[in-house]
């Protein structure tokens, strides 16, 4: 086994040709601004063409996407294949948002190759018969668990020709219960076939699935927390449960903030807050897990538009979703975990971009802070809500 840990300090300013990637994909990772590769890009791509099984662990953010779809695309290209009745790529995804993500990632670079190669998503909450008749040719199929194995039944689809599996963001496919779902489409994969494991973090169950699934795998293990929350700029303020809305108004009022993404614990509450904020002429939406899949993906168009000033979301949005030059994070309720809360304000202060993230802490909140923060090595700096004028917010 092979274990890079913090592999980026000695390549990070290499170009992406140092790392065996094909001249032909130039011109795109130019028009898309990948200007330089990323750590896990870096260490991942050399590895994965090297036909190596892999298990990636980075932050989210970390450019984990791109660094399994540029080798693959260029493993496609090399053997020209395209246009199969079945998959030869599987990657499998919790959300329906990464899904889209992706798949956008793989589309990008496809103008590159000369094969022709296509790329299909599917995911509930959409018609499945369109998503059928998209299946008809694919080479590369990117998935949720549960809406595949509907497909399989209805034998729209088949994963005899698989010859690569992804599991992205694996840690959360596991936690949100997939994992039935998982072995079930593992049971029907051939055995002879590449598998590329990527996820935030190194839960037990991602361990597990790693011995399961990965033969010989290169670990990759890419740790940039530190690094990351230090271009963040923490805030708590003390405050109780009644004065929190009339908090979160002023802050956003006050301080005139933009690009607002703020984190709930339920999606009742999560359409609660967006409504009193829009009552009180803050342009917001809400966005969670029971909303039709049209409805979150318009919703999250106008927030990276900048149509919309303030996105309430629950930690559906906190993996895998790029949202560029996102300036502040709060965190209405906090999360249950440290790794959550990371989770939540990594989405800020990316790509060496300073960023702030603020949580509002009741009384009953205290000690989960404190142990958040000592989780983290890192004090926040605590504010007094009482002196605050909030008349009229």
């Amino acid at each position: 086994m092979i274990y890079f840990k913090r592999f980026h300090i000695i390549i990070l300013l290499m170009p992406f040709s140092q790392f065996g990637l094909a001249p032909f994909f130039s011109k795109s990772l130019a028009h898309f601004d990948y200007a330089q590769p990323t750590p896990i890009q870096s260490a991942a791509i050399p590895a994965i063409l090297k036909d190596h099984d892999v298990l990636g662990i980075a932050k989210t953010g970390s450019g984990k996407t791109a660094a399994f779809v540029l080798p693959i695309l260029q493993q496609l290209e090399e053997a020209q294949i395209s246009q199969h009745r079945d998959p030869t790529v599987l990657v499998l995804v919790p959300t329906r948002e990464l899904a889209d993500q992706v798949t956008q990632v793989f589309r990008e670079f496809l103008p590159s190759l000369t094969a022709g190669v296509s790329c299909v998503a599917v995911y509930g909450g959409v018609s499945i018969n369109t998503q059928m008749q998209a299946l008809r040719r694919v080479d590369v199929l990117v998935a949720t668990p549960g809406r595949l194995l509907d497909l399989l039944d209805k034998n729209a689809v088949r994963l005899t020709s698989v010859q690569t599996l992804v599991l992205d963001e694996a840690d959360k496919i596991l936690s949100l219960g997939f994992q039935d779902e998982v072995d079930q489409l593992l049971r029907l994969l051939p055995v002879k076939r590449q598998n590329l494991l990527f996820s935030a973090t190194l839960s037990e169950d991602v361990s597990a699935m790693q011995r399961l699934i990965l033969n010989d795998p290169v670990v990759l293990q890419i740790d940039e927390v530190g690094e990351s929350l230090e271009q963040i700029h923490q805030e708590g303020y003390f405050v109780t449960e009644e004065r929190k809305g009339v908090l979160l108004r002023y802050l956003i009022k006050h301080e005139q903030l933009q690009q607002v993404l703020v984190f709930v614990s339920s999606h009742q509450k999560a359409d609660n807050v967006a409504a009193k904020l829009l009552k009180n002429k803050i342009n917001a939406c809400a966005i969670h897990s029971k909303m039709g899949q049209n409805v979150r993906r318009d919703a999250l168009k106008k927030f990276k538009d900048g149509r919309v000033a303030v996105l309430v979301s629950t930690d559906l949005l906190a993996r895998g979703i790029d949202i560029d030059c996102l300036s502040y994070v709060i965190n209405f309720e906090l999360p249950r975990s440290p790794k959550d809360y990371i989770h939540r304000i990594g989405r800020t202060g990316r790509a060496g971009a300073s960023g702030a993230a603020i949580s509002l802490i009741t009384p009953g909140e205290v000690h989960h802070f404190n142990v958040i923060q000592k989780k983290m090595g890192q004090r926040v700096l605590m504010v007094q809500s009482d002196g605050l004028d909030l008349r009229g917010y």
